[in-house]
């Protein structure tokens, strides 16, 4: 769900559209994509003169009915959310006449942004997490993927560092999503099941950490 439909109202229309796109009868996951609805209209990122998003007065509470709602006519399956800090979930977990609580919580997440207490939190109360971007990107200058400590953890499993990556996310127990559009690195990514990360191989990944970010939006967001 796109933040520019985030009122009440045009919840099932957005969800509508997204079938019709896909030529689906239902979908079997849909997430709200921020907890920020944007000002609704004919641009998805509506900007002030500042280059800064023009928010929506909505509340993700009133958004999240309409989603509950997207499940008992059937056009959806399941609901969750993205990008919610655990303020954000708490908050939600907690709305009174909660009817169905989110599935998944989409967030960024890898080595330099392990997100240990949000997924803590998570899995507390039985919410999933999804780790997009798990191949990460740069940080002052340095692709994660080079990164010195990824490099030898790789070369002594015999494995490409984003294998290393994306079998550092199953093993915490995290849905992991890598994208590609290249075949063989599509491949590549399946073939994680061969060999396992030491515990000492997660703990130097995880001491990584930076709880860094590494795309700048034109909005502010709280971690």
């Amino acid at each position: 769900l796109w933040c520019t439909y985030h009122t009440k109202s045009l919840v099932e229309k957005a969800c509508t559209n997204t079938l019709k796109a896909l030529n689906l009868d239902y979908l079997d996951l849909y997430l709200i994509h921020w907890p920020m609805g944007f000002k609704p209209g004919d641009k998805d990122l509506p900007l002030d003169c500042n280059g800064m998003v023009i928010p929506s007065s909505t509340d993700f509470l009133d958004t999240w009915e309409a989603m509950e709602d997207l499940v008992i006519s059937g056009m959806v399956k399941y609901i969750g959310v993205s990008n919610f800090n655990h303020k954000q979930l708490e908050r939600l977990l907690n709305k009174p006449g909660l009817r169905f609580k989110p599935v998944t919580n989409q967030i960024e997440c890898h080595p330099y942004l392990t997100q240990k207490n949000l997924i803590d939190f998570c899995r507390k109360h039985d919410v999933s997490v999804t780790a997009y971007r798990p191949l990460g990107g740069s940080s002052e200058g340095v692709d994660l993927m080079d990164n010195p400590v990824i490099q030898e953890i790789a070369k002594k499993h015999g494995k490409s560092p984003a294998q290393i990556l994306i079998l550092f996310q199953i093993q915490r127990n995290v849905i992991v999503i890598p994208k590609s559009v290249t075949p063989s690195r599509i491949r590549e990514n399946f073939e994680v099941f061969d060999f396992e990360l030491t515990e000492e191989d997660m703990e130097e990944l995880l001491n990584l950490n930076k709880s860094e970010h590494h795309k700048d939006y034109p909005f502010h967001i709280e971690y």
